[in-house]
């Protein structure tokens, strides 16, 4: 059953009202779901835009309502017919094109289809694998083609904003040289220079700095960046960055600039009006109040640091850990006394994947009483010391975390937003944006026995701390900025260092030497003598924003074509093997095991 081609679209399936009524209209699109009531059968035809109810009627056309008893689902239809109202109480408010409905008088089918795999006029649980290896049938489905427009309007303000803002979209290359610091990279061997590989960019980061260097003032590139690291919910192995440099500017102006992009964003995908200046705090502020970097302002329950008092309670486990340089903290969740044995016992096992070897909880009760399993290790000083700087009353629940800094911020910052999950605490349409600043420049890695850079090695100290990196590294802070959105981190970036002599002893203090240094950023190194502005910038996960825009749970749902948890394809089945002959002239062994 091929198509007669006499057809030409006149409208899509989303554009029909009230208005049309009369007109002769013709439709193209897939069928979603076909109904024959007494005779009469009813479509719904299904495109991009939308979907429209047509009727075959047999007296008014015999032979195409005939002809429309074979359409079953997912069969591709073009339609002719004269636009009508629907009867009173047929009229559907929920649809667009729910007051009228086409009376169709041809029908051309484009082409068959075979049942589908699962349905797609129906909320039915499928498998993320399933849905992945059909997925151009997934998404036909319309909140996945919501997800795709979204993205689509979301790159458009981002590109007519920066565009307005003087920057140059510049491409960079997808094959470079390999750098391992972080995550590792992908590789790809080189045909006609055996035994040496390229990688794939984990981002542009070294050579948006050259565009500085180049003078191009404000770049910016959407572009795809790759990362073999372990999947997750909001990690992909290949993600697209909203990525920019700027020159001649601070932090403050880096974040302004930002601030208006997503502003812009926001307007463009949402119809929101967000109010800039965004919400700061600095690093050691958001580990003090919420155990983080990457903090959920939404709600409280913020960590009360109860160390001081703990030194000198009765309750052994927890001076023990003061006693030993730990910390103490405590969590007050307002109200829920009420939580059942059972719910405490299931978040003290939610914990322990944090490293929580227990916790401590107790429930306050009228005139300041504790219904605890510890409460008769504290005095009546002790307690009244601990709900005084919690701001416990009756009703409330205090949850306490006694370990390692590390560990306590850890365990009591997850337990703050599980709370706040299983207390309805986190509304999808709510958007809490919050820049945290001044990080620590590098942190000591005990494993390596050496020090990271907390963000990378290109990030510039505050100027005031330069000096310590000769005597205490760990107390130097940097100029970098993260901006995070309802406890996800979407963009991070800083000022870059712009003179080599810096450069070098960043890297020399992370264990990189100037053999080392030259080989893997000597053209990097070489630039900086050449006239480097100062400059700075930032790179948004444009996947990751976009998940929390359309309240998704995994990023998989806003790109086309992700892959799994196990980084494969489902759909092309990649990876894959690939020819004896491919490998031999990449010059590996094809008969290589591990």
């Amino acid at each position: 059953m091929e198509s007669t081609g006499k057809l030409s679209r006149t409208h899509s399936c989303n554009d029909l009202g009230a208005t049309n009524i009369g007109e002769q209209v013709t439709l193209m699109g897939w069928v979603l779901r076909r109904r024959d009531h007494g005779g009469v059968i009813f479509i719904d035809l299904r495109d991009r835009w939308g979907l429209t109810q047509v009727v075959f009627n047999p007296e008014v056309n015999p032979e195409v309502h005939a002809k429309a008893h074979q359409v079953r689902s997912e069969w591709v239809l073009a339609v002719r017919g004269k636009v009508e109202a629907r009867p009173g109480d047929m009229a559907n408010p929920k649809l667009t094109t729910g007051a009228i409905e086409i009376l169709v008088d041809e029908l051309d089918i484009l082409n068959t289809s075979e049942t589908p795999p699962f349905p797609l006029d129906e909320e039915t649980e499928v498998s993320d694998n399933l849905r992945l290896q059909y997925r151009y049938l997934d998404l036909r489905r319309p909140e996945m083609i919501s997800n795709l427009i979204m993205r689509h309007k979301a790159v458009q303000a981002v590109r007519n904003y920066l565009n307005d803002n003087d920057f140059l979209d510049v491409e960079t290359p997808m094959l470079t040289r390999s750098t391992p610091e972080g995550a590792r990279d992908y590789l790809v061997p080189s045909r006609v220079n055996a035994g040496k590989f390229y990688a794939l960019p984990q981002s542009p980061q070294l050579f948006k700095q050259l565009l500085m260097i180049a003078g191009m003032d404000r770049y910016y590139q959407i572009v795809k960046c790759f990362r073999d690291e372990d999947l997750r919910a909001d990690r992909q192995p290949e993600f697209t960055q909203i990525d920019m440099e700027l020159s001649f500017v601070d932090e403050e102006e880096v974040m302004k600039i930002n601030e208006g992009m997503i502003v812009a964003l926001f307007k463009e995908t949402l119809g929101l009006d967000l109010e800039p200046p965004f919400a700061r705090l600095t690093y050691d502020e958001a580990m003090d109040r919420f155990g983080t970097d990457r903090p959920d302002v939404r709600f409280g329950m913020e960590l009360i640091n109860l160390t001081d008092i703990a030194a000198n309670c009765g309750f052994k486990v927890f001076r023990g850990v003061a006693d030993k340089g730990g910390a103490v903290r405590a969590i007050n969740a307002k109200g829920c006394a009420t939580f059942t044995r059972k719910e405490l016992d299931n978040l003290t096992e939610y914990v322990a994947q944090f490293g929580a070897r227990g916790l401590a909880w107790v429930k306050m009760k009228a005139d300041g009483e504790w219904q605890s399993p510890i409460a008769k290790f504290f005095t009546e000083e002790e307690r009244s010391a601990i709900a005084s700087a919690t701001d416990a009353v009756e009703g409330d629940l205090l949850f306490f975390g006694a370990d390692s800094s590390k560990v306590v911020f850890q365990v009591l910052s997850e337990l703050r937003v599980e709370l706040a999950r299983r207390l309805d605490f986190l509304k999808k349409d709510e958007f809490s944006f919050v820049w945290v600043t001044d990080f620590p420049l590098m942190e000591y890695d005990e494993r390596e026995k050496r020090y990271q850079a907390l963000h990378h090695p290109f990030t510039a100290p505050k100027e005031e701390d330069i000096e310590k990196l000769d005597t205490d590294p760990a107390k130097v802070y940097s100029r970098a900025y993260d901006l995070v959105l309802n406890g996800t981190e979407i963009g991070g970036g800083s000022i870059r260092i712009h003179q080599k002599e810096l450069q070098s002893k960043v890297l020399e203090v992370l264990g990189i030497g100037e053999r080392e240094a030259n080989e893997k950023f000597g053209f990097l190194l070489r630039a900086l003598e050449l006239g480097a502005p100062p400059h700075g910038g930032l790179a948004f996960g444009l996947d990751r924003l976009l998940m929390i825009i359309t309240g998704s749970d995994s990023i998989r749902n806003v790109i086309a074509f992700p892959k799994t948890q196990k980084a494969t394809c489902p759909l092309t089945e990649a990876p894959a093997s690939v020819a004896r002959k491919q490998l031999t002239e990449l010059h590996i062994r094809p008969d290589w095991k591990e």
